[in-house]
Parts: structure tokens; C-alpha cells; sequence
């Protein structure tokens, strides 16, 4: 599978912010967010070519015990399947981030979904393609369903730019089963310290009067939006 980069950090979001962790960014994506935060893996695919025993060998080199596999999207490379089985064999932690739009059976530990909601989408570019395209693929609820429904553990991770997305997410909840409000994270939008700052009141007061969780954007704190980290 084509990889964006590999590297060691610390998970920045989610129930396991703050673990040290391996990052295999896989590049390739079929989504287009107009805020993505890492187009060489979607807009403009970087990387090489990478087997998965050579993946495997590279996250060893990093002593880590928990493997973040994300992107880009995981679930449309086609070696994906055999990847996470190598990674469960080798006894990694494994959580798949996945905007949960294809489902795959996995051998994973977390199934970290990120549904996308209407401020995904690019409005403008292209002659409205790919706004096109984009809107169409970006909520597959079934899909959705089928990781809460199969995964060890799993959290819902909604992307918020304005306190009006509330109503959205609660659409998008509404035709989901077997969550729990702990399971639900809003996290701002933005890669810069100031932007996410001046989220952060409105969407701590949402999260404590609907009972999810606030998700921060810790990597960014630590070392600012760069690759590789």
C-alpha cells in the first residue's frame, strides 16, 4: 500500500490521547474535506509503495506497543485487511481511524470513526465535482452502524467548526444504535492554537450539556501542524 509516512508521536485525540504511539499514515483518500489537515495523503497523495512485512518492520523499529493506522483512508487500501492481521499477530494495540464510509472486518482494538459532516464539504473547486462527489460519500450510517456494531471499542469523532453542526450530529445520532454520550467527541476544527482557542468555550458548554466528550487537538499543542508529528 502507498504510505504517506511512518512515524512516532503521541496520539493527539480521541480516549487514547496522550499514549505514545507508531503513526502509519497510509496516503490515498475518498473524501475530499476542504480543512483537511493532511492533503499529501488525500488531495495531492504522496509517499511509496510499502509491503506490509516492511511496515511491520519500520513500526518495530519504534518500541511503541500501540500502532495508529490512519490517513488518508485505511479502509480503501486493498492490503489493509492483511496489515492489521500482521500488526494483532506481532500483539500491537491497534486503532483504525476511518471516516467509516467503507466497512472492512478488522482486527483492530479502537474503531475511530469520524463521520463528516456538511462543513466538509469543498463548495467551490472544480466546477462543483468534487463538492459532488464528496457530499455523496461522506455519511454511510450503515457503514457507521457496522463498526460500532463489530469493533472491540470504538468512538465517534465529530469535526465541529460552528455551534449550528450540533444540529447535524444530532441527526446523524438519532439513526445510530448502541452508543453511549462517552463514546461521542466534538472536536474543534482548525490547525492553529488561536482558531482551536476560540472554539474551545462553545464546544466545552455543548459537550457538558449533552454529556460528550471535548476533544482537543493535543499533537497540535505540542508541536504546532507539521508533518510527522
Amino acid at each position: 500500500m502507498r504510505i504517506a509516512e511512518l512515524f512516532y508521536s503521541i496520539q493527539g485525540e480521541g480516549k487514547l490521547m496522550g499514549v505514545p504511539s507508531a503513526f502509519v499514515r497510509v496516503s490515498g483518500c475518498n473524501l475530499r474535506c476542504v480543512w483537511c489537515d493532511t492533503p499529501y495523503a488525500s488531495w495531492n497523495p504522496e509517499g511509496q509503495e510499502m509491503s506490509v512485512d516492511r511496515i511491520l518492520g519500520r513500526v518495530g523499529e519504534f518500541g511503541a506497543r500501540h500502532v495508529v493506522v490512519t490517513g488518508g483512508e485505511p479502509l480503501i487500501m486493498p492490503d489493509i485487511e492483511p496489515l492489521c492481521e500482521a500488526l494483532a499477530a506481532a500483539e500491537y494495540h491497534i486503532t483504525v481511524e476511518t471516516a467509516a464510509t467503507v466497512f472492512k472486518p478488522l482486527r483492530l482494538d479502537l474503531a475511530s470513526l469520524s463521520p463528516k459532516l456538511a462543513n466538509s464539504t469543498p463548495l467551490y473547486r472544480e466546477g462543483g465535482r468534487l463538492a459532488r462527489m464528496h457530499e455523496q460519500r461522506r455519511l454511510n450510517v450503515p457503514v457507521i452502524q457496522s463498526f460500532i456494531d463489530t469493533a472491540p471499542l470504538f468512538q465517534l469523532k465529530f469535526v465541529v467548526a460552528d455551534p449550528a453542526d450540533l444540529r447535524e450530529i444530532q441527526q446523524v445520532l438519532g439513526e445510530l444504535r448502541r452508543w453511549r454520550p462517552e463514546d461521542v467527541l466534538l472536536m474543534p476544527e482548525g490547525t492553529d492554537a488561536a482558531t482551536l482557542a476560540s472554539r474551545a468555550a462553545w464546544l466545552t458548554e455543548m459537550c457538558k450539556q449533552h454529556g460528550y466528550r471535548y476533544c482537543p487537538r493535543l499533537h497540535i499543542e505540542l508541536y504546532g501542524n507539521r508533518r510527522g508529528s
